[in-house]
């Protein structure tokens, strides 16, 4: 008589599902399947749209901005006086729904977005936005605590630099000018432009490593 382990089932079970993808990214793929069955869109569409806003479109435009900025006195200036302009000036056309206010990081300041009402973000200059943006405890606690957000992405604000908290609306949307990193005097825009991160534009990571290029995102995605 063939015996019933429990706990050997589950575990079982847990390795098969295990190797499925997510229940969004299953529900993500039925959709997609529904639209390309109904033949709204083909599926070289959508490759070719996760494409363009992963590589042509989002944190790669706001990096190549960064980067003349940290190069450019006159034109860091005009993009802190009207970022829409700066963007449409480096070819980065703005949107007429709203406005693009540009805040820079200093040592004795550092800037940090959030969007209280719902998840409003720059999407054409900073690429999807992640999760964890959009989740309730990141919009509530930006907020209300924002040191103790910033540092759960790893990074600690000493108390005698000040935090500053901007709250993104559908009229208004913020980014993060970094501060250039110590050691790139000589660097090139295309060199700078790759130490800049999505994060470090909506302003949950601060300092950027000029000994590393691949910096990437603290993407802190339970923050």
């Amino acid at each position: 008589m063939t015996s019933y382990d429990e706990e050997t089932i589950s575990a079982i079970h847990r390795e098969l599902h295990g190797h499925l993808p997510s229940e969004p990214a299953l529900r993500v793929k039925a959709l997609e399947s529904v639209l390309v069955e109904k033949k709204l869109f083909t599926s070289a569409d959508i490759d070719n749209w996760v494409d363009a806003y992963t590589d042509k479109i989002g944190p790669i435009n706001g990096a190549e901005v960064v980067a003349r900025a940290w190069l450019d006195p006159d034109f860091k200036a005009r993009l802190l006086g009207d970022g829409g302009k700066a963007f449409d000036e480096m070819g980065f056309p703005s949107r007429p729904d709203f406005v693009l206010k540009v805040v820079e990081n200093t040592a004795a300041v550092h800037n940090l977005v959030v969007c209280t009402l719902c998840s409003c973000y720059p999407l054409h200059l900073l690429g999807m936005s992640p999760a964890w943006y959009k989740s309730n405890e990141y919009r509530a606690r930006a907020v209300r605590d924002p040191r103790g957000v910033l540092a759960e992405f790893g990074v600690d604000i000493v108390d005698d630099v000040e935090v500053r908290v901007w709250d993104s609306t559908s009229e208004r949307r913020f980014l993060v000018l970094p501060q250039r990193p110590a050691g790139t005097a000589d660097w090139d825009a295309a060199k700078l432009a790759a130490l800049v991160t999505r994060n470090a534009m909506i302003g949950t990571q601060r300092d950027l490593m000029a000994g590393d290029l691949t910096a990437g995102d603290l993407t802190a995605e339970g923050a």
